[in-house]
């Protein structure tokens, strides 16, 4: 008998169902069914996924969605609760019903697009509800089923209200129609109500004639599946299994089971079964996916979008090619026609015009990203900034005219200003045409260990331990971990708990958590956005629309889909360039700098790199200073090779470059590919060119190639090697030279990088780079401004400063701008830096500042400043950090007549507000002068350490240079050196102030010690054992300067220092 699965989970139910597309399709074709339905919890999530999926393996998909109803009105919340007569649920939650709907064809799935978007953009109350009303209004094309014991007919029927379960029967067959409604019933014996409610059911269909349908409720593929999910769920609620009360499926079966099974199970009712394979013959969507839906840019009404392309590469070429010779206008011409082959124009006309907008308003663009710098047309229409003749980019890795795919041009914009370019596009487009992109943060390894350790109730302590083995890098698997870690496999053969959470963790990696927005995906569409997607507000932020389809279902619908990426770098740039503008009265076109400019090689060549786009870590910096780059070819190269694998390329460049390794090629032809780097094979485009000039490919077979040898699929490789070997050996290279030169590609696939993003990155580098030589007070102002939440590397750009003859400067009342600002040549703390003080004071004070001029002493500053937020602890803030030093306040002396100074404000608010309300204007009543009871001074101790409460860290002087005779002469290392210590067995000494102390007691009694010291270099944490506790007791205070014997311990690969000894300085 021929059954088919009609309400089934997956992993995009979140946290709720266990099984992702891939098993649960596996799963069916493997029982030999040749049908599923898909119907997650109120969401679309995976409906592309799993329709792609499903044919791929010849099941028929069959989308669906388990939606909320609400028992009133959708947009009724926990007031109209008692309306119905139902209870109201946890936090006064408004109740809900289930009900199951499935699109019979293309308008029904357009419908659930529109329901299913209502829901969650009218109806959301914990949960996306529809109302009986919008499925009025979009019921065509869809079946419904009455859903499980939450539907309202079963709720009814548990209740024992038959003749309220039959009319809302009859509501339901007057919305969808009596043919396409169903009465579900399941055969969970051992979940209470089931049993009663599944005899009632039969007794309604009996009745009515309503038809019967069959169903699992299934939410994980295998039945062995059900402790994980179970597990699942505890994770869900933030429960433990051994809880008695919470929400587990764990006594019955919920697994995709095969069609013998469920036969057996509804023996009693084989109509419900025969009504599975009629429903899912009824159900037949066709979604078109891959025809391309591009957005119509608005044009003038005499041109199509690609005359009017043309026309304004015509206006623009002068300003990038002044000389416009044969090799530009060929170029030209061939890039146009292909992009009128593919129907491209409307594409480049939407790109280029958001980032002119964007550069018309300030706003810093990126010279390019990607493959898309290949393009002269790019180049010309302002949307890269790299000219891909000078640096030999290819257009065909971008836009291949053998293959009509839509190309990807990625946007780097200052990342805090990438939000006005959305609100752009939105307001050009239409906000119904225009959202942002969902993405899953999914279970990974090391979460998973952690998540399933407290579902089972397993000590935080070994579940820590264990996750901690797992690699730290993207994608670590924890499959691969305990395969190539031998403590992580050791303990899993060892220990039984561990075993336990190392299985369950297993099942649950991968599993999708939560929804979030991704970074920066962006779809734009020609029709308004429903037409195509389900939408809904994001889980962060109520007022951002997002798609619940992710980037990958939105490409496969042929919709827009942009990547606009915030780039942090590019926001310094932007803040620098104001800055200089501010100080110097010098505008800085950062896209036109000279590319040949010998100081910016210096800085680069000596590694003085820091914050320098690309260049700045260490081992970067080693390598710039063994390459001595010259030319921007050089910094391309750089860029391309910095990464694992090629990284071992690296060397032999550089000796090559300096003429001290012999260069070598296979073949003569290979000579002008290779030359620009030394014969060391770097990017995707030198293969390409290989393919072309010694094989006789086009350039879009050389792309061909190129992807075919990085899927790594043998029949392809097979296919592509014998393809070029034939044709260099046709055009005279012999046949064992030739299957040399092949053998160049495979690794070419994998460490070969896209030069055309190498450039375009290499770009910002050398910018950053020669704002930093050329203008470093204001280019150090923008980078400390760029870190302000990041105590520890503010502390580490001042350092660097001051390393570079930049002092750095408290704030103060009459100089401070609100951020980091250059003062003179030195760098001067913002206000808006101080503890307690926020924007409204600051822009207060500078509004003021502005408008009438400096402060002349306190009293002026309080007669001046009357804002509300200006109050006894902003005001106590701006004492202790020093800011009010320059108007002639001892802090102290400051800090001990306060009352005096708030009392003095107020008598001057007083005055001010009798002035204005005076009818005749009388002059302001004279205040009496601000005199403080004297107090005695602030020790230079207490003034670091108000510093320190109230900036996050020393600024005017550091305590321990009081010390530093005491320091040099035991040779206490920094601790930023200190970290890179690799041996365990090496002593040293290190100096620094402590900053936190915890103190712990061991399971075996013994008092522990952590304590957070720091130096002007970098913090880390101390580990002090009973031993040093009982010799050095008292040291251990916060703001302490001590000076100890260490050792280091790189445990679970965390550095920290063990403490042997120790002395207070």
């Amino acid at each position: 008998m021929r059954f088919v699965h009609l309400h089934t989970h997956s992993h995009y139910s979140l946290l709720d169902g266990l099984a992702k597309i891939d098993e649960l399709v596996a799963r069916t074709k493997e029982l030999g069914m040749d049908a599923l339905a898909l119907t997650d919890h109120g969401n679309l999530y995976g409906a592309i996924e799993f329709y792609k999926k499903a044919k791929k393996a010849g099941i028929k998909p069959i989308l669906g969605v388990e939606a909320y109803l609400a028992p009133g009105a959708r947009g009724d919340r926990g007031e109209a609760g008692a309306k119905t007569g139902l209870p109201t649920g946890k936090a006064g939650r408004l109740p809900y019903y289930h009900l199951v709907l499935l699109a019979k064809d293309n308008t029904g799935w357009k419908n659930l697009l529109r329901l299913v978007t209502r829901a969650n953009l009218e109806g959301f109350y914990y949960k996306p509800r529809m109302d009986k009303e919008i499925l009025r209004e979009h019921h065509e094309g869809l079946i419904a089923l009455s859903a499980c014991l939450t539907g309202e007919i079963p709720r009814l029927l548990a209740q024992h209200k038959m003749e309220e379960a039959e009319t809302a029967l009859r509501e339901y067959q007057d919305i969808f129609g009596t043919e396409n409604f169903f009465l579900e019933i399941g055969t969970h014996p051992n979940i209470p109500d089931t049993v009663p409610v599944r005899e009632a059911l039969i007794r309604l269909a009996q009745k009515t004639g309503a038809p019967l349908v069959a169903t699992q409720d299934i939410h994980y593929a295998k039945h062995e599946d059900a402790e994980y999910h179970d597990i699942l769920l505890a994770v869900q609620t933030g429960t433990q299994l051994s809880d008695g009360d919470r929400l587990t499926l764990k006594d019955d079966d919920f697994s995709l089971q095969g069609p013998e099974h469920m036969a057996k199970l509804f023996a009693d009712v084989p109509e419900a079964i025969e009504h599975t394979a009629k429903i899912a013959e009824r159900c037949n969507v066709e979604l078109p996916l891959g025809q391309i839906h591009l957005p119509s840019f608005p044009l003038p009404a005499d041109r199509t979008p690609m005359q009017h392309l043309r026309a304004l590469a015509e206006d623009r070429l002068p300003s990038r090619y002044p000389e416009r010779g044969n090799e530009v206008l060929d170029r030209i011409e061939y890039e146009l026609g292909v992009i009128e082959k593919t129907g491209f124009a409307d594409y480049f006309l939407i790109v280029q015009d958001f980032i002119q907008w964007a550069k018309s308003h300030g706003i810093i663009v990126g010279p390019g990203r990607g493959s898309a710098a290949g393009s002269i047309i790019s180049y010309i229409l302002g949307i890269t900034d790299i000219d891909p003749l000078k640096y030999d980019l290819l257009f065909e890795r971008f836009l291949n005219p053998d293959r009509v795919q839509m190309p990807d041009i990625d946007v780097d914009f200052a990342d805090t200003r990438r939000d006005e370019v959305l609100a752009y596009v939105k307001e050009k487009y239409g906000e119904d045409r225009v959202a942002q992109i969902i993405t899953f943060g999914t279970m990974a390894a090391r979460a998973a260990i952690r998540d399933a350790g407290r579902a089972l109730g397993i000590p935080l302590a070994l579940c820590d331990r264990l996750a901690k083995l797992v690699p730290v890098t993207v994608n670590a698997k924890l499959e691969d971990a305990m395969r190539i870690i031998p403590e992580l496999a050791g303990q899993y053969q060892a220990d039984p708990d561990a075993r336990r959470v190392l299985d369950a963790a297993r099942h649950l990696e991968g599993v999708a958590r939560h929804a979030s927005v991704h970074a920066c995906g962006v779809v734009i569409s020609k029709e308004p956005l429903i037409e195509h997607v389900a939408l809904q507000k994001s889980p962060q932020d109520e007022h951002a629309i997002i798609t619940q389809f992710e980037m990958h279902a939105i490409e496969d619908l042929g919709l827009l889909k942009m990547d606009f990426l915030g780039l942090k770098n590019l926001s310094i740039i932007e803040h620098a360039v104001s800055l200089i503008r501010d100080t110097r009265g010098e505008e800085i076109d950062v896209s036109r700098l000279p590319l040949d400019d010998k100081k910016t090689y210096a800085l680069l060549e000596a590694g003085e790199t820091t914050g320098v786009f690309q260049f700045e870590s260490s081992g970067m910096r080693r390598y710039l200073k063994e390459l001595r780059p010259s030319e921007l070819e050089d910094l391309i190269a750089m860029v391309a090779l910095y990464r694992p694998g090629p990284m071992e390329l690296i060397p032999s460049y550089i000796l090559r470059k300096h003429g001290q390794e012999r260069v070598s090629y296979l073949h003569p032809k290979l000579e002008p590919i290779l030359k620009n780097t030394y014969g060391v094979g770097v990017y995707q485009e030198q293969m390409m060119r290989i393919a072309r000039d010694l094989a006789g490919f086009t350039l879009a077979e050389a792309d061909t190639l190129r992807k075919a040898i990085g899927k790594k699929i043998k029949s392809l490789l097979d296919e592509q090697q014998g393809k070029l070997i034939q044709g260099m050996v046709k055009n005279g290279i012999d046949q064992r030279t030739a299957e040399a030169i092949w053998e160049l590609f495979p690794p070419f696939a994998r460490y070969g990088f896209n030069r055309s993003h190498a450039a375009c990155y290499a770009m910002v580098g050398y910018q950053t780079a020669y704002l930093r030589v050329h203008y470093p007070v204001e280019f150090m102002a923008a980078l400390l401004n760029a870190d302000t939440d990041d105590i520890d590397r503010i502390s580490f750009l001042m350092g660097e400063a001051r390393r570079f003859g930049i002092e750095i400067l408290p704030p103060d009342i009459n100089r401070s701008a609100t951020y980091f600002a250059p003062d003179g040549n030195a760098i001067r703390f913002g206000l808006l830096a101080v503890k307690n003080v926020g924007i409204h004071v600051v822009e207060a004070v500078s509004m003021d500042r502005a408008r009438s001029g400096p402060f002349r002493d306190l009293a002026d500053l309080l007669h001046r400043i009357q804002h509300k937020d200006m109050n006894k602890r902003s005001l106590e803030c701006l004492i202790k950090c020093g800011a009010l030093d320059s108007l002639g306040v001892e802090r102290a002396t400051a800090l001990a007549n306060i009352d005096e100074l708030l009392a003095f404000a107020n008598r001057a608010k007083r005055a001010r507000n009798e002035t204005q309300n005076s009818l005749f204007g009388a002059p302001q009543p004279r205040l009496s002068a601000l005199a403080l009871a004297p107090a005695s001074e602030a020790t230079s101790k207490e003034k670091l350490q108000w510093e320190k409460e109230l900036l996050g860290l020393y600024v005017s002087d550091h305590p321990l240079n009081q010390h530093a005779a005491r320091i040099q002469s035991v040779r206490a290392r920094p601790i930023k050196e200190a970290l890179t210590e690799k041996s365990e067995r090496t002593r040293f000494a290190v100096a620094g102030i402590i900053s936190a102390v915890k103190k712990i007691t061991t399971k075996t009694g013994q008092p522990m010690l952590f304590a957070k010291i720091e130096d002007a270099s970098g913090t880390t944490e101390v580990i002090a054992f009973s031993d040093i506790l009982a010799r050095v007791p008292d040291v251990w205070k916060e703001n302490n300067a001590i000076i100890m014997g260490c050792r280091m311990s790189l445990r679970n690969g965390e550095p920290k220092l063990i403490c042997e000894n120790a002395q207070e300085l």
